[in-house]
């Protein structure tokens, strides 16, 4: 077979494989080298052959990561509104793209730290100096049996760090939150930003997914209800792949009873 088809072929007979259900979705493929010796082809030609398997969405290559089956053809996506839901089994609060009914599984363990707030961007959010030290809530979560969703970044403002239980992982997501409110900051507020960018290396091994693939970045500002200052700024990084966001637009002043006078006389 011509060299340049014989990538084609292999690709062919591990996307049969897959439709197969021989690895089932999330599974590890085997190494290049193993599909290498596998098929009596070179390194190179089985790489080009995940590649076109990869733009067709049956597996991901993720570096450091290995090879992985998606979830079909399009993983599990989430439409991701505008309402916040109180939980309905543990005290917290549920953000779109979650439901009020779940707990979403954490895909390393959390890790609540001291840090230093080197983002201009997120301090002058956060409204601290560049280079505060400031509490820092490190997660990478998503629903059972799912690939990794989310990672976010939690940036606790020094005056409200020291409320209990802020620190701790409890059981419902957002609980740290209704904390904060029950010491006297009901009803936060809050505000997001949205951006699409590149991931970096490492938060593409944490979702697992390839550095070419854009992701969603969303801030969130949370603002005290009893001094109208923020008391926290979250950042979500999505895969794009995984969310889809919905918005109800509202009309400006300007765009208000256009032609009044013609509707009336009509």
């Amino acid at each position: 077979m011509a060299v340049h088809s014989r990538y084609l072929d292999i690709a062919a007979k591990i996307r049969e494989r897959i439709e197969a259900n021989e690895w089932e979705p999330g599974a590890k493929l085997p190494r290049l080298d193993d599909f290498a010796a596998e098929y009596g082809a070179n390194r190179d030609t089985v790489g080009r052959a995940i590649g076109v398997l990869e733009a067709e969405g049956y597996v991901w290559a993720v570096q450091g990561r290995g090879i992985t089956v998606r979830y079909g053809t399009i993983r599990p996506r989430r439409p991701r509104g505008n309402l916040v839901k109180r939980n309905a089994t543990a005290p917290g609060y549920s953000f779109p793209s979650a439901t009020s009914q779940e707990v979403w599984k954490h895909h390393i363990s959390p890790v609540v730290s001291a840090e230093p707030l080197n983002d201009p961007r997120i301090a002058k959010l956060l409204k601290v100096e560049p280079g505060a030290l400031v509490m820092r809530r490190f997660r990478v979560t998503g629903p059972e049996s799912e690939p990794p969703f989310q990672i976010n970044i939690s940036w606790i403002h020094p005056r409200v760090a020291n409320v209990p239980g802020v620190a701790s992982q409890a059981p419902g997501p957002g609980d740290w939150l209704y904390r904060l409110e029950m010491a006297g900051h009901w009803p936060i507020s809050w505000m997001e930003i949205h951006r699409a960018r590149m991931p970096s290396k490492q938060e593409a091994a944490l979702l697992e997914i390839p550095t070419n693939l854009p992701v969603l970045e969303i801030v969130r500002v949370g603002t005290s209800g009893s001094d109208g200052q923020p008391v926290e700024v979250t950042e979500y990084i999505v895969a794009s792949d995984r969310v889809e966001t919905i918005h109800v637009l509202h009309r400006d002043e300007s765009a208000q009873d256009p032609w009044p006078d013609e509707i009336n006389e009509g």
